[in-house]
């Protein structure tokens, strides 16, 4: 199945009617596997509906630490204005001065 939404239902399923023939399947046979195929929608059906449950849930949760996750990302920014990266790149621009560019073109 290419698309993420099942086709049939189980009322489809068991509502499906079939044209007999002078040679054709055991109806009795046919009803039983059919039975058998709404048994299982109706199984698969419920773990879909506890598992989207389960996973909004579970965002729910995780919603608190991902914002401090975000938060703890984002350059700090100091009372100046300047972030720790502007820092940093002050820092390695005085250090090429101070210790002559030969210790940048070794690496």
């Amino acid at each position: 199945m290419k698309n993420d939404v099942a086709q049939l239902t189980a009322k489809e399923i068991l509502e499906r009617e079939f044209k007999t023939a002078m040679r054709g399947y055991k109806p009795e046979e046919v009803d039983a596997f059919l039975d058998q195929i709404i048994k299982d929608y109706e199984t698969f059906n419920e773990r879909i509906e506890t598992l989207e449950n389960e996973l909004k849930k579970a965002q729910k949760s995780n919603e608190p630490q991902r914002r401090s996750a975000v938060q703890q990302t984002q350059p700090q920014t100091t009372a100046s204005g300047t972030t720790n990266f502007d820092i940093l790149k002050r820092l390695s621009n005085l250090e090429k001065e101070v210790f002559g560019r030969k210790l940048y073109e070794d690496r």
